[in-house]
């Protein structure tokens, strides 16, 4: 591929990415990650994502009001995703499984299917001790395989029926200890060198400008319109992942 090809490819992905995590307070490894893929292997993509995906997630979970009560509310969740993506890596290797392309389709198509379904989810609070770690653990396994921690962690977060700010919050959160984490994993595995952390730290300008735009954006338009179209975007391009992988 031509490198001015190339850098505009990554820069617009990453921009478009940071835009829709600005508005809806998720999305970053979701978008980059489907796009980047349909022109590279999802683990350079992954790669790629560390510096603006462990930076924006620090800066939402910076900005919540509550982060100890957060904290401990999702200590297990957290801890469980960290040994699913430990157990995945030892199992699949860290994003380097022969059909991560294919996963990651299917992971985007479960996700859209349950981001415009009219089900209401709900979580009781007496329940999250049992379902935390479970969900931990399904999210870290899938993302070793994938590089995308959304699915069951995000509606499963969704179905706890927290607040705007703690949900953004508790998102913040859950997606730095997983980068950390898959980050660790890439490192291990030698799929994380100096020169690529470099680039990934190039990544970071569109990315936070995209994430900038969004939020002034977040407060002016329609939230539903843009969730709609959010995730029959998502629906397409993990048709395509799916059946190209």
């Amino acid at each position: 591929m031509h490198s001015l090809t190339y850098v505009a490819i990554v820069t617009g992905a990453f921009a478009l990415a940071g835009f829709v995590k600005g508005v809806i307070g998720l999305g970053l490894p979701t978008v980059s990650i489907g796009l980047l893929s349909l022109v590279m292997a999802p683990v350079e993509a992954v790669a790629l994502l560390f510096v603006p995906s462990l930076v924006t997630n620090i800066w939402q979970l910076a900005i919540g009001p509550n982060f100890r009560p957060l904290l401990a509310r999702q200590r297990s969740m957290l801890i469980s995703i960290c040994v699913g993506i430990a157990i995945g890596s030892y199992l699949f290797g860290t994003v380097q499984y022969p059909g991560a392309k294919r996963w990651l389709g299917v992971s985007l198509l479960a996700y859209s299917a349950l981001g415009v379904s009219p089900f209401q989810f709900h979580v009781r609070q007496r329940d999250e001790p049992f379902l935390s770690p479970v969900i931990g653990a399904v999210t870290g396994i899938l993302a070793s395989i994938t590089g995308v921690f959304m699915i069951p962690n995000v509606p499963y977060l969704q179905a706890l029926g927290l607040d705007r700010d703690d949900l953004i919050q508790a998102l913040g959160l859950s997606f730095t200890v997983s980068t950390v984490t898959l980050g660790i994993g890439l490192a291990a595995g030698g799929s994380l060198p100096v020169a690529t952390l470099g680039v990934s730290l190039l990544t970071l300008a569109p990315a936070l400008a995209g994430m900038a735009i969004g939020q002034v954006v977040r407060g002016r338009i329609s939230p539903p319109v843009f969730r709609a179209c959010f995730f029959i975007g998502m629906a397409l391009l993990g048709a395509e992942l799916a059946l190209e992988g």
